[in-house]
């Protein structure tokens, strides 16, 4: 089975389980739950939440809350792109090869959608925190349960809500988008592209790996390993989408080619040409997957994934 067939294998089971997970589209909220549905199950390559189950995977096994964890970073990578693809913004009518939500919806509905999305994920998140603690409340007074086990598994699960809503924020994603706002029109220096590109794309794939790091029961040293190399992957998968905005062809990549030139954004490509992004892109990825190789993972699916994402044409 090619890597292709594989990552649409993972990608379908999340789609089913974030489908699961979403507001049912009735009542007097129906166009707002419509829309939030559409915004999530318009296609996507579920990135984030594979390369957390397959984080996770290095260091144990799957536990139950992780789908709802999973769910949450998908919601909030949703949100970002209803909101990144607004007229204030990029101005996009085009996402995954469809309209984009404030093109179905309106911009107001795209406005609230994003809210929306947003909102509900840490709602989501917040209840395998809250069955994690009762579980622990549980085992403490319960002798047929592991106490230590169980205080383990919420501690595990709080700490994974902290590293969710903190990459996500003013000290991450969305840091990121405002310094990307306020970069457009303008000559950036590498440090202030590296700034826009280790918030705005890098911190949610550090999210994902380390959230999926904690569940699977990593200790903190390798924890922070594993936020190295996702920084790293999180760096050479962006500077490839600049590539590809470049490159890529529109029907492949499902969205217009030349967004970052029309909204007057100066990326890497723009500071160092195709072949230097290039070049950046391998040495990239090989100090990632140097890391992930030292953690026992040189013949996992999460290494073949890593290296896919980065030589990819979509």
């Amino acid at each position: 089975m090619s890597i292709e067939e594989e990552l649409k294998e993972r990608a379908d089971r999340v789609s089913e389980t974030i489908e699961a997970f979403l507001p049912d589209e009735e009542g007097q909220l129906r166009t707002i739950t419509e829309a939030m549905r559409y915004a999530c199950l318009s296609g996507g390559k579920r990135i984030r939440p594979i390369l957390m189950g397959e984080t996770c995977l290095l260091f144990g096994e799957i536990p139950k809350i992780l789908p709802y964890f999973g769910s949450a970073i998908e919601f909030i990578h949703a949100a970002s792109l209803v909101h990144d693809d607004l007229p204030c913004m990029d101005d996009d009518d085009l996402r995954r090869g469809m309209p984009t939500t404030h093109k179905k919806f309106g911009e107001n509905f795209g406005v609230l959608a994003g809210d929306a999305l947003l909102n509900y994920a840490y709602e989501v998140a917040a209840t395998a925190v809250e069955n994690e603690a009762v579980e622990a409340i549980a085992a403490t007074n319960d002798a047929s349960f592991n106490a230590t086990d169980a205080r383990m598994d919420a501690l595990r699960a709080a700490k994974a809500m902290g590293i969710l809503t903190r990459n996500a924020g003013v000290y991450g994603m969305i840091g990121g988008q405002c310094a990307d706002v306020e970069g457009e029109g303008k000559k950036l220096s590498e440090k202030e592209l590296v700034f826009i590109h280790e918030n705005k794309t890098t911190a949610m794939i550090e999210s994902a790996m380390m959230i999926g790091a904690v569940l699977g029961g990593a200790d903190d040293d390798s924890i922070k390993l594993i936020g190295q190399a996702a920084k790293e992957l999180g760096m050479a998968f962006q500077i490839r989408d600049d590539i590809l905005d470049v490159t890529g062809d529109e029907e492949t990549i499902g969205k217009p080619v030349g967004s970052d030139e029309k909204n007057h954004k100066y990326t890497y490509v723009t500071l160092k040409g195709v072949e230097e992004c290039r070049k950046e892109v391998t040495e990239r990825t090989q100090r990632a997957i140097t890391i992930i190789d030292s953690l026992g993972g040189s013949d996992s699916f999460l290494r073949r994934m890593m290296l896919w994402l980065v030589d990819r044409e979509m």
